[in-house]
């Protein structure tokens, strides 16, 4: 399998002249590693003699949903600490006769749950974070469980507090134990980071508040409410560490390393998990539009600009991660750079 890498750069390229992000950093590969990178752009451009590196720091916006939420909930299940398909209220005292206590863990895992559709904490709950975990674990159903896949953030938080419950360890802790440190993800963590990392951290959106971009601190407001630390958003990581994860998810068995989670966990996700409901979803992850069936991709993106694509039935795996937001909340002009880079890695 070769890659065209010149038609990918210069499709990344593009995006950097058309100001859809400063700068891009992309692998494609399999099990047995990268087998074509790059980058494009600038860290800042404020700063333009900085330039994109392999090694910059991104925040991973909801790519935390994978790297902590559906991989920490892998390795309870994996471990027998957990059983998909039992109501929640039947062995977590915390959601015990609220609404929340009729959804299942796989509900939740896709989006079928029928929880509320927008996080929106403050507004709801506050500032304190444990009035604002009482106020989502005890909150009433948006719609009956199971009657539709609608995306919720709100799903994600829920299932790191789930993960919190029975681990007995925060999430950050409980991530870095059973997936980052194993696979060797050591610069993967939640923010806000130090400040020896921020100098290579790619600035996100401007803060209001304070005139600049931010920059080691995450966009995502729930996770800053939240101290940095949540299952919607606030992991930041570099390209080396996605590899290294997505590697493993194609080929956990033989690998020299060993996550809480295994084949088992991957299998089940990656495979349409919602029936007949549209639009269709795995476990966290859902097809990628467009791809080819025998390509079997799978995706997740992050707001900020990152995505990640795996595809067992190829043995591919592919990274592109920027820092769009420093530019615009538009999802439309990334969504098609996406899919480009998407059919090139593919191919």
């Amino acid at each position: 399998m070769t890659y065209d890498s010149d038609r990918i750069e210069a499709l990344l390229d593009e995006g950097v002249r058309d100001k859809v992000y400063p700068g891009a950093v992309w692998a494609v590969g399999d099990a047995t590693g990268i087998l074509a990178q790059g980058t494009t752009g600038v860290l800042d451009p404020d700063e333009p003699d900085v330039p994109m590196r392999t090694d910059t720091v991104f925040d991973a916006a909801s790519l935390t949903k994978i790297l902590a939420v559906w991989s920490s909930i892998g390795a309870l299940w994996e471990g027998g600490a957990l059983d998909l398909d039992q109501p929640l209220g039947g062995f977590w005292p915390e959601v015990a006769g609220h609404p929340l206590g009729t959804v299942t863990t796989q509900q939740l895992l896709t989006h079928t749950a029928g929880v509320p559709l927008r996080a929106q904490l403050k507004n709801l709950y506050g500032t304190n974070p444990e009035e604002i975990r009482r106020g989502v674990l005890h909150e009433q159903l948006h719609r009956s469980p199971g009657k539709a896949v609608e995306y919720t953030d709100r799903a994600a938080l829920i299932l790191g507090y789930l993960a919190e419950h029975l681990s007995g360890q925060l999430l950050d802790q409980l991530a870095t134990a059973r997936t980052w440190h194993p696979l060797g993800m050591n610069s993967t963590r939640f923010g806000p980071l130090p400040a020896e990392i921020i100098t290579r951290c790619a600035p996100t959106e401007l803060d209001q508040d304070t005139d600049t971009h931010l920059k080691g601190v995450a966009h995502d407001f729930s996770a800053r409410l939240l101290d940095g630390v949540c299952g919607i958003a606030g992991v930041f990581t570099v390209l080396d560490d996605l590899v290294a994860f997505l590697r493993y998810m194609l080929a956990p068995a033989t690998s020299h390393l060993r996550a809480g989670f295994g084949s088992r966990w991957i299998i089940r996700s990656l495979a349409i998990q919602t029936g007949g409901l549209q639009p269709a979803r795995g476990l966290f992850w859902h097809p990628a539009p467009g791809s080819a069936a025998e390509q079997d991709v799978w995706v997740h993106y992050g707001f900020t600009g990152t995505g990640m694509w795996v595809s067992p039935a190829s043995g591919r795996w592919a990274v592109l991660l920027t820092n769009k937001l420093y530019y615009t909340r538009d999802r439309g002009p990334l969504t098609d750079i996406r899919n480009s880079f998407r059919e090139l890695a593919f191919r």
